[in-house]
């Protein structure tokens, strides 16, 4: 199962950075989104695929039972989630601003701002 994401990671990065490499903004917004996702799968998969018990500490003990799942990449992922989506919509509102003054989206066409 590990190695299926750990192909899946790749994959992805791949098709992200090959996506944000090409000439429309609109590629390269749905490559960073690609890359995003790629990194969450990244944090999920290195964490280790652990089905266990929710990690509470009972009264008395010094440790959670075993096994337990770990709640930091879970907390990371979230994380990583909410910022991620903040740029993109900020990428997008960008790009159709981009579109709106200039009436293109093709990043080659863009090299001059004076309009």
């Amino acid at each position: 199962m590990e190695f299926a994401l750990a192909l899946i990671v790749g994959v992805l990065y791949a098709c992200g950075l090959y996506l944000m490499l090409r000439r429309s903004i609109v590629k390269l917004i749905i490559g960073l989104a690609l890359l995003s996702n790629a990194a969450n799968l990244l944090i999920f998969t290195a964490a280790g695929l652990t089905r266990g018990y929710p990690p509470l500490v009972a009264l008395g003990a010094a440790r959670p039972a075993e096994p337990f799942a770990d709640p930091l990449p879970q907390a990371l992922i979230l994380t990583a989630i909410v910022i991620g989506f903040g740029v993109l919509a900020f990428a997008m509102v960008l790009a159709y601003r981009v579109y709106q003054s200039t009436g293109t989206d093709d990043l080659d066409n863009l090299r001059s701002t004076d309009t």
